[in-house]
């Protein structure tokens, strides 16, 4: 894909070629750079690390806050965050749709005739408006650092939030049992900015504030970075869109999904980074009456010479 950016004159410049999308297998732990030069070799951009020169060459030297790691001598890698937002246009059986809010919540048992304290339940609740709509999923970003005497140590970034389910579905759709025809968000990684918000990138990047968004249909609303994300002042972004507060139920719906990663920079991610994977899942709710799957015929008998189990 061709990508574009703000020259010093502000007009839009093109660079041909510079976005790559493709199917591969995940979970992959390592770098795909290769030496342009090469033939017959591409090259899959994992990230070069932001770093900074210190005069430090060991921690112990540090005295003052550097908001980044020290990852080799006088070199400092600083903390940064990836934010991903899907701009997801889903029309399902046409343009006439509504977002509905699934929440897990705990209920008391309030008789005495069941020997349980608890259940839980799904309450639902379809967003009338904008503002209605808007979902912050994590409570508290943390990294869990466990030290090993004999092995090092290893980190793993946390998000806490609460038990959600978000979907769009057709108002007037619905199954033979009686349940709304849908597409079910399945969330990923859910990340919100740690900036202030009156901190300038974050001013511009205040799409972030919330990791789902539903807005009124409107062609001119494609990025949630607004059109020149690096020159913006913030007056041109998703959540500029979502503060006129239109109806959204039972109209055409724009669904933006937005996840990412607070990367604490760590020596192995020097000086390429090793390959991290995310995603997240649109999966069809109440499509069929039942396991489309159970249509499916079942496998030939087939001999593996190499085998030698009987089947009984």
């Amino acid at each position: 894909m061709d990508g574009y950016y703000a020259s010093q004159d502000g007009k839009p410049t093109k660079i041909s070629n510079v976005f790559c999308i493709f199917e591969k297998h995940a979970g992959n732990i390592m770098w795909r750079h290769t030496e342009t030069g090469i033939p017959g070799e591409v090259v899959g951009l994992t990230g070069v690390l932001d770093v900074k020169g210190v005069y430090y060459s060991n921690t112990d030297q540090i005295k003052r806050d550097l908001y980044g790691t020290l990852v080799s001598e006088n070199t400092i890698a600083v903390n940064h965050d990836h934010f991903l937002t899907y701009h997801l246009d889903l029309d399902v059986d046409g343009k006439t749709n509504s977002f509905i809010k699934s929440n897990l919540e705990t209920k008391r048992v309030t008789d005495n005739i069941s020997p349980r304290k608890s259940y839980w339940m799904v309450v639902h609740k379809i967003a009338k408006t904008e503002a209605n709509a808007r979902i912050q999923l994590s409570l508290k970003p943390a990294e869990l650092v466990v030290s090993l005497s004999f092995c090092g140590r290893f980190s793993v970034e946390l998000d806490v939030g609460p038990l959600q389910c978000q979907g769009v579905i057709h108002p007037n759709k619905k199954t033979r049992l009686g349940n709304h025809i849908g597409y079910r968000l399945i969330l990923g990684s859910a990340t919100s900015p740690l900036l202030s918000d009156d901190d300038y990138p974050q001013i511009r990047g205040a799409f972030t504030k919330y990791n789902v968004w539903v807005t009124s249909y409107n062609k001119s609303e494609k990025w949630a970075g607004g059109l020149y994300t690096d020159r913006s002042q913030g007056d041109d972004t998703l959540a500029v869109w979502s503060l006129r507060n239109r109806k959204i139920k039972n109209k055409d719906i724009v669904l933006w999904y937005t996840m990412g990663f607070h990367h604490v920079p760590c020596q192995e991610d020097f000086p390429v980074m090793p390959t991290l994977s995310g995603g997240f899942e649109l999966r069809p709710t109440n499509f069929f009456e039942r396991n489309p799957v159970l249509k499916t015929k079942p496998p030939k008998n087939v001999h593996w010479p190499n085998c030698t189990t009987t089947r009984p």
